[in-house]
């Protein structure tokens, strides 16, 4: 497994990034998911008013799913302990949803790029038209079933996952309820 330690604003010591290795290479190793990849992102805040200023970013990506979690301490050493520890649990979480039922034996459709296209044709000639776009992220969509768009929500942590879906081949998108329910958004056939 391969484990990518950087340091967002601070350069990562010999001895941190050992750590970091053994950490999370623990917590991961039980679960022998095969492909998986770590990004592990460290980073300090500069507030001096907030009491936990040591922020670690675990992002583990397997086969088709993306597990991420983001944990701040009062210091680094912490903030490592606790994201490895949040980490299994949701590994767990996964292999037992995921893995371990029927999701082993399907094969999800290869996933469609994303597509932008507008009468002008180019991306960054729309993008200059607006003021109010900051970011625009490219997403590949994966063919999912409900159960299985509403665990990748869970594991990352998101409050809305937009995916295709695999009956019906459309884009729709799962969101959380203020009421801790769930929703989809559907377009009409």
């Amino acid at each position: 497994m391969d484990i990518i330690v950087t340091g967002r604003k601070m350069t990562v010591s010999d001895a941190l990034r050992d750590y970091v290795e053994e950490k999370i290479g623990n917590a991961v190793k039980v679960f022998n998911i095969s492909p998986m990849r770590a990004e592990v992102v460290l980073r300090k805040e500069r507030n001096p008013a907030n009491p936990r200023p040591a922020i670690a970013e675990v992002t583990i990506h397997t086969k088709g799913h993306i597990i991420r979690t983001e944990e701040s301490e009062e210091d680094m050493y912490a903030a490592i302990d606790v994201a490895s520890a949040k980490v299994e649990r949701q590994l767990r979480k996964y292999k037992t949803k995921v893995v371990d039922r029927k999701v082993r034996g399907q094969r999800l459709a290869e996933a469609l790029p994303y597509e932008f296209e507008t009468e002008s044709n180019t991306h960054e000639e729309y993008l200059a038209e607006l003021d109010s776009v900051v970011r625009v992220k490219e997403l590949e969509l994966d063919a999912l079933t409900e159960e299985e768009a509403l665990i990748q929500l869970d594991l990352l942590g998101h409050d809305f996952y937009v995916y295709k879906s695999s009956t019906d081949d459309l884009v729709n998108v799962m969101y959380r309820r203020k009421d801790g329910s769930y929703g989809i958004i559907k377009p009409r056939a």
